[in-house]
């Protein structure tokens, strides 16, 4: 099939379900733009700061997307482009976007709260805490993995001898990430400009954004051409520790809204070079088998033998990813000025990252023609060599120069979101940590003695860096292939959360059912084949330690979905 009908399907598919299916939806949960918000109601001017639609849009896009809708789906393609295909568009629209969707509201009526709060309406505290130290953990190996790409973008290459001993930078193979390095340096000075003369001296939106971009551009050509900053990967993890600690406690307008937003147009940006790149080369041939069958993966870079649970685990955020549960209720809950605005940032955000899925798949197919099973190249590299290849059509853009600094542009745009994800999720730490030591309903301002302490935002900040900095510089990488799992797990564990929320509200929850039980089973099944591959592989310690971890995973996973259950089928709904 030719590139261009598979996405002008996507494009129509999705489009449609926002229309439909999203109307619908904000109709049977009864969504009220006249209600107030706690961003409204709560404003403090560090965490609870309303902010226009459109600003919020990309802070939460940019937050959600990563680089997971690059990524999983290139890995997926070995399954066939069409299982792909079709989940990531049934499962964008079905389960991820509702689980997203659902998430963002539920926060929204209980105080912007995370969704471990929302389960301590419905299940009790018990079971809150037990979701809290998941989700703690998980956005610790998050957090870990995304400082190490970025810090693996920003560093030097160094020569070394025979003995392995470095003998000097190779300023050649480390240009692109000096470059990537000076222009992340100089969007964190336009992101809090954008704040500053947005939020201190009612700049009007518009006309910061059209400055905001003319900005980006000038520093993109200042870091193609003066990137005097060469360091190593290590000094540049401590580096972005640093960073990562003041923009987590500092008030959101000052960096994460602004910085969010204007990265946002990076994607977007991307996004519509890939877009013309299909049309102008006529569209890639989906070369891509069709299928390839059930089984047979091992080995081949996700991770399981077979298409089930594999398929599901392995494209995650472009179909549907827990991450994006503690995303909805952890900072965009805070920011929402209007329970309106939930839908296009919530859901059409989810359908927006589906479309990325698509065209990362179609970057892929290009590349398979020449390529069969993309051997050697990263999903990052296949994406971004995929689009310029694709955009090679175009005469201008035909050239070695010109392909270089695509190449290097849509890396930069991968590891932009990396940071922008890091920022996020180190705060979203933060609020879990916190919540951990209240109970439900408290905040900080609460807390006494001991507590008092461990809430206050530095010290809980602080603690979450120094554990993600010890993990993403020693050996986060040997548990790494359990994120996809724990990632879904906490999929299934936000659907179950908002549907006994919602039965608890009297609302229709019935939409969750099928989401949040297939969620499961994938889950299940998937740390079920990871506990018995660690068993069976011979004098591996970090095996068996992954495999102890899955252990306590699917438990996790029995207790809280057996609470849920009772609760949703056991008990009588509140009015």
């Amino acid at each position: 099939m030719n590139g261009i009908v598979v996405l002008l399907i996507a494009i129509v598919v999705l489009a449609a379900a926002y229309v439909t299916y999203g109307a619908w939806l904000a109709k049977q949960w009864g969504v009220d733009p006249s209600k107030k918000t706690p961003a409204e109601e709560m404003k403090d001017g560090v965490d609870y700061v309303p902010a226009a639609a459109p600003v919020l849009m990309g802070h939460h896009f940019s937050s959600i997307a990563g680089a997971g809708p690059i990524n999983g789906p290139i890995q997926a393609a070995v399954f066939g482009w069409v299982p792909v295909l079709l989940w990531v568009l049934i499962g964008g629209i079905f389960f991820g976007a509702v689980h997203d969707y659902g998430s963002l509201f539920a926060s929204i009526r209980n105080k912007g709260q995370s969704i471990g709060e929302v389960i301590a309406t419905t299940l009790g505290g018990r079971m809150k805490k037990l979701f809290v130290v998941f989700s703690y953990l998980t956005l610790l190996l998050v957090v870990a993995a995304f400082a190490s790409i970025v810090a693996g973008t920003f560093g030097a290459t160094y020569d070394k001898n025979e003995a392995g001993q470095v003998i000097g930078l190779n300023v050649a193979a480390s240009a692109t990430n000096a470059t990537i390095a000076m222009i992340s340096l100089l969007f964190i000075l336009i992101a809090i400009a954008f704040g500053y003369f947005v939020y201190r001296r009612n700049m009007n939106v518009t006309i910061s954004t059209v400055l905001g971009v003319v900005a980006i551009i000038i520093v993109m050509v200042i870091g193609i051409n003066f990137h005097p900053i060469y360091l190593p990967t290590s000094t540049w993890m401590w580096i972005v520790g640093v960073y990562v600690l003041i923009a987590s406690v500092a008030p959101v307008w000052i960096l994460l809204q602004p910085r969010d937003y204007l990265s946002s147009f990076l994607l977007y940006f991307m996004m519509l070079l890939a877009i013309i790149g299909i049309l102008a080369g006529g569209g890639t041939t989906m070369a891509i088998p069709a299928f390839t069958g059930f089984s047979g993966f091992e080995g081949k870079g996700v991770g399981y033998g077979y298409l089930f649970p594999g398929l599901f685990v392995t494209i995650a955020c472009g179909a549907i990813s827990g991450f994006h549960s503690l995303v909805g209720s952890g900072t965009t809950s805070k920011q929402l000025a209007k329970e309106s605005d939930a839908r296009p940032i919530a859901y059409g955000g989810m359908l927006i990252e589906s479309l990325l899925a698509v065209i990362s798949l179609t970057a892929a197919a290009f590349l398979w023609r020449d390529n069969p099973g993309l051997a050697g190249l990263t999903p990052t590299a296949v994406f971004g060599r995929g689009i310029a290849g694709m955009l090679a059509a175009i005469p201008f853009l035909s050239g070695a120069g010109a392909q270089n600094v695509l190449v290097s542009l849509l890396t930069l745009t991968v590891s932009v979101f990396c940071l922008t994800s890091l920022d996020t999720a180190t705060r979203l730490a933060r609020f879990m940590f916190q919540e951990f030591w209240l109970e439900p309903g408290q905040t900080h301002a609460d807390a006494v003695g001991y507590k008092k302490v461990l809430t206050n935002p530095w010290v809980a900040t602080v603690i979450t860096v120094i554990l993600w900095i010890g993990l993403g510089m020693s050996g986060y990488a040997k548990v790494w292939p359990l994120f996809g799992a724990a990632n879904q797990l906490l999929a299934a564990l936000a659907l179950l959360a908002v549907a006994a929320w919602l039965g608890k509200m009297g609302k229709n929850n019935k939409m969750f059912f099928i989401p949040m039980c297939f969620m499961l089973i994938v889950t299940i099944v998937s740390l079920l084949v990871t506990i018995k591959n660690s068993f069976t592989a011979a004098g591996d310690g970090w095996a068996t330690i992954r495999g102890v971890i899955a252990i306590l995973l699917v438990v996790l996973a029995v207790v809280l979905a057996v609470n849920a259950f009772q609760y949703l089928f056991g008990k009588k709904k509140a009015a």
